[in-house]
């Protein structure tokens, strides 16, 4: 199944893992990416912790747990590509307004460089 196809229809939780240049890691809890293709997906980010850490280290690990109980979900091992501030795009994409955040956000955008199913090692495609 593409990853589009996937976030376009699985309802669940996800959560973004970073870390710093350290390798200190931080987790949060994340909606589903925006796909923008097969390869590359985007999440809206406040300027917190999770946006610090992507400027020192562009790896992250995207983890989506499905709702429905079972242990079925994505792994989604990330590269950031770029990223914009308060940018058209941004807002075409955002799915809630969060009024106290305006100016603040960016679009982070990221190369897939894996995808794996929640529990287990085989590579997905």
């Amino acid at each position: 199944m593409k990853i589009g196809d996937y976030f376009g229809t699985a309802k669940g939780t996800g959560v973004l893992a970073t870390a710093d240049s350290k390798g200190v890691v931080d987790i949060a809890i994340y909606a589903a990416p925006h796909v923008i293709d097969d390869k590359t997906v985007a999440f809206i980010m406040a300027d917190k912790l999770t946006h610090h850490n992507l400027q020192s280290n562009p790896h992250a690990a995207y983890l989506f747990i499905e709702g429905d109980g079972k242990y079925k979900g994505k792994r989604l091992f990330l590269t950031k590509i770029k990223e914009e501030k308060d940018s058209p795009a941004l807002e075409s994409m955002r799915r809630k307004d969060y009024p106290d955040l305006k100016g603040k956000e960016y679009l982070v955008y990221f190369k897939i460089d894996k995808v794996l199913p929640l529990v287990g090692a085989g590579v997905e495609s």
